[in-house]
C-alpha cells in the first residue's frame, strides 16, 4: 500500500502562527454576529420534547425516527465529538473553542448551558434533545449573512414560534409567526459550517442557493418538511398544508435511492476478444437542491462501479478514464493511505494512515476532498485547511464517464452484460473501521444502476 505523504505526524504540529490563525478566525470569522449564546441558558429553562409529545404526538414520533433527534446521540457522531474533537482540543487546546462549538448545532441545548463536553448521551441529560423542538422552535432570527455556524437567536420561553399563518392559537403555549420559518436561511443556521481557517466545511444551503432550486422558490421543506394534510396537534383541526417533520436526508435509504439517474450504453454491439469497447455512463443529478454528497462530505464516498459478465459467468471489472482535470487522483479510487492527523487525537505518533477509499481501485469517486495543514487528505472539518477539486454532482448537473475495456481475449462467447452502479457510503470503511464505529454507518446504499450488453464473437 503506497502512502503519498511522507511527512512524520508530530503532535506539536501546528506552530504559534497557526494557533494565532485560529484564535483570530473563531474570534472574527466564527462570532461575527450579535449574540452569544454559549453558557447563556441552563438547561431547566427549557422544555422536553416528550412534554410538546403530549399535544403533538405524530409530529414527535416524525421527529423521533429523524436525525435531527440523533444529532448527539447518533453513534458516529458521539465517536467523532468526543474521540476525535475532544480529544484534538486535548492535544491542541487552542481550538477548544472551536470544539465547544460544535455543540451548536448537535446539542444547541447543552451549547447553550455552558457546560464543556456535555455528559455522554450514556447519562441521558438534557444534551440528548440533540435539535429538538424548543430548539427550532423558539428561534426568532438568524444573526448572520449568510447564515452559518449555529448562528440562531433564542431566547427560551412559553413564546413559540412558526412559520403557520397569524391565528393559530395553542391553550399550552402563545404562537407567534416568523417569516423566518418559512426561509432556507432557517436552515442554514446549521447546514452552512465555516471553520477557523475560514473554509466552507458544509454548505448546504449555500449550494441550494446558487443552484436552479432558489430561483424557482423550491425551499428546503418542500423535499425535508413536505406538505401534506396532516392532524399537527390533538385539539387543533387537520391542516391542509401542515409540515411534516420528517427531515429524511442522507441516512434515509428511501432518499437516498435515485437521487442519481444514470444510463450506460457501448460505443458498438458486436465485438472480437482483444477489441475495444468504450461505455458511456451518464448520471444526472435528477432529485437534490444541493450537490450530492452535501452536508458532511468529508465523511461521504459516492462512487461509480463498472462490471463486466460474460456469458460464462466471469466478472471483469471497467476502470474509469481519466479526463485529466487538476486534482482528478482523488476521485478515483486507488491504493493510497489518508488521514494521518486523526493520529492527533489518537495520541499515534507518526500515524500512517488508513485506506483513502475502501473500495475497489479505478472507480471514479464524487467528492470533494478536505487537506489538513500538512496537506494530507483529513476526516477532520475543524482540521481542514484547504479544499480539493469539487467533484460532486450539483443539481440537476449532468456528468458523462467513459470505461475504455479492451475485451479479454479468454471472455466467452456471446452475450456480455454490463452493469453499472453508483454506490454510496455515510462514511469511509476504513475510517469507520479503525474508530470502530457501527458497521451501520458505513453500509454500501445503492442509489441506482443500469446494465446494457454487448455480443462477443466467437
Amino acid at each position: 500500500m503506497k502512502n503519498i505523504f511522507k511527512k512524520p505526524l508530530v503532535l506539536c504540529t501546528i506552530s504559534i502562527a497557526v494557533i494565532f490563525m485560529l484564535l483570530t478566525a473563531f474570534t472574527f470569522g466564527f462570532r461575527t454576529y450579535q449574540e452569544n449564546l454559549k453558557g447563556k441558558y441552563p438547561f431547566k429553562q427549557f422544555e422536553s420534547s416528550n412534554k410538546c409529545k403530549t399535544c403533538h404526538p405524530g409530529i414527535y414520533e416524525q421527529w423521533s425516527q429523524s436525525m435531527m433527534s440523533q444529532a448527539y446521540t447518533h453513534h458516529w457522531d458521539e465517536i467523532e465529538y468526543f474521540d476525535l474533537a475532544e480529544a484534538h482540543a486535548d492535544a491542541v487546546p487552542a481550538i477548544r473553542d472551536v470544539i465547544d462549538g460544535c455543540n451548536g448545532c448537535h446539542t444547541p441545548l447543552a451549547f447553550m448551558n455552558g457546560k464543556f463536553p456535555p455528559p455522554r448521551p450514556s447519562e441521558k441529560t438534557m444534551a440528548n434533545e440533540s435539535v429538538s423542538c424548543e430548539v427550532c422552535h423558539l428561534i426568532q432570527a438568524t444573526q448572520s449573512d449568510p447564515p452559518f455556524n449555529f448562528s440562531y437567536l433564542i431566547e427560551p420561553g412559553m413564546t413559540k414560534y412558526s412559520g403557520r399563518k397569524p391565528g393559530t392559537e395553542s391553550p399550552a403555549h402563545k404562537i407567534v409567526t416568523k417569516d423566518i420559518f418559512r426561509t432556507t436561511e432557517f436552515c442554514g443556521n446549521c447546514h452552512n459550517e465555516k471553520n477557523p481557517f475560514g473554509m466552507w466545511v458544509k454548505s448546504t444551503q449555500i449550494e441550494w442557493k446558487e443552484g436552479p432550486y432558489a430561483a424557482q422558490g423550491v425551499l428546503c421543506h418542500d423535499c425535508h418538511m413536505p406538505k401534506a394534510q396532516y392532524l399537527n396537534a390533538l385539539m387543533a383541526k387537520p391542516y391542509d398544508d401542515a409540515r411534516l417533520h420528517l427531515f429524511h436526508g442522507g441516512h434515509d435509504p428511501g432518499k437516498v435511492r435515485g437521487t442519481i439517474e444514470l444510463r450506460i450504453q457501448p460505443d458498438i454491439r458486436e465485438a472480437e476478444p482483444g477489441e475495444l469497447v468504450i461505455f458511456t455512463v451518464a448520471l444526472y443529478n435528477a432529485k437534490t437542491g444541493h450537490k450530492f454528497p452535501t452536508g458532511s462530505v468529508e465523511d461521504r464516498i459516492l462512487w461509480l462501479n463498472v462490471e463486466a459478465t460474460d456469458a460464462k459467468g466471469k466478472v471483469y471489472h471497467l476502470n474509469v478514464d481519466k479526463k485529466g482535470f487538476e486534482g482528478e487522483e482523488y476521485t478515483i479510487s486507488g491504493d493510497y493511505l489518508a488521514y494521518q492527523d486523526m493520529g492527533i487525537p489518537k495520541k499515534i505518533s507518526d500515524f500512517k494512515g488508513v485506506q483513502r477509499d475502501g473500495i475497489p481501485s479505478g472507480n471514479r469517486i464524487f467528492r470533494m476532498p478536505y487537506f489538513d495543514p500538512e496537506g494530507r487528505m483529513t476526516m477532520m472539518q475543524w482540521n481542514t485547511a484547504k479544499l480539493g477539486v469539487d467533484y460532486r454532482l450539483g443539481p440537476r448537473e449532468t456528468k458523462v464517464e467513459k470505461f475504455t475495456f479492451k475485451l479479454p481475449f479468454d471472455a466467452a462467447p456471446g452475450k456480455m452484460s454490463v452493469k453499472a452502479t453508483l454506490n454510496y457510503q455515510l462514511l469511509v470503511k476504513s475510517v469507520a473501521d479503525f474508530l470502530k464505529v457501527p458497521a451501520d454507518e458505513s453500509e454500501i446504499m445503492v442509489v441506482n444502476d443500469h446494465s446494457t450488453t454487448i455480443t462477443i464473437l466467437p
